[in-house]
């Protein structure tokens, strides 16, 4: 196994737009690796954010809320986008929809929005942590069972 394949894994895994649905294809697909070595770095690299933002982000979203800024505006963006389309769900299920709303592999959902999420509906980071981390684990089993399908797939439709 090649040491820079990792590190681009785990890399692809921690960024907020790529996740796991960018970190668990690229590594199986581009450099070939195994997905039982792919999946546990792929989610170690996803589940580092989350360690560092849901902790920091009550007061860092303090700090840049104070003067007009860019980040301030991406932050208030973010938290109207997340209250408009996740409240009702929030609502319901309580801190649970964490879980759903980072393990759905889709386009803005992932770590990086759970960690958000918790942030905008007060949920503390010692509940908020596990949740997450469910979600990445059952998020990264889907991606994973998905690319290997496919990659089997494609297999079988060159053949």
């Amino acid at each position: 196994m090649d040491l820079p394949h990792f590190l681009a894994t785990f890399i692809a895994a921690a960024t907020p737009i790529g996740e796991l649905r960018l970190a668990i294809p690229l590594a199986i697909y581009t450099y070939q690796m195994s997905w039982f070595v792919v999946l546990p770095v792929a989610l170690a690299g996803n589940i580092l954010p989350i360690l560092i933002l849901v902790p920091s982000l009550n007061g860092l979203s303090k700090f840049l809320l104070r003067f007009p800024n860019p980040l301030g505006k991406l932050l208030t963006w973010q938290r109207e986008r997340l209250l408009r389309a996740q409240s009702s769900k929030f609502d319901r299920y309580g801190a649970w929809a964490l879980v759903v709303l980072v393990a759905i592999p889709l386009p803005m959902t992932g770590a990086w929005t759970g960690s958000f999420a918790a942030w905008v509906f007060h949920i503390p980071p010692h509940r908020a942590i596990p949740l997450i981390s469910l979600g990445v684990l059952i998020a990264g089993i889907i991606v994973t069972i998905i690319t290997i399908s496919g990659a089997e797939l494609g297999k079988f439709m060159l053949a």
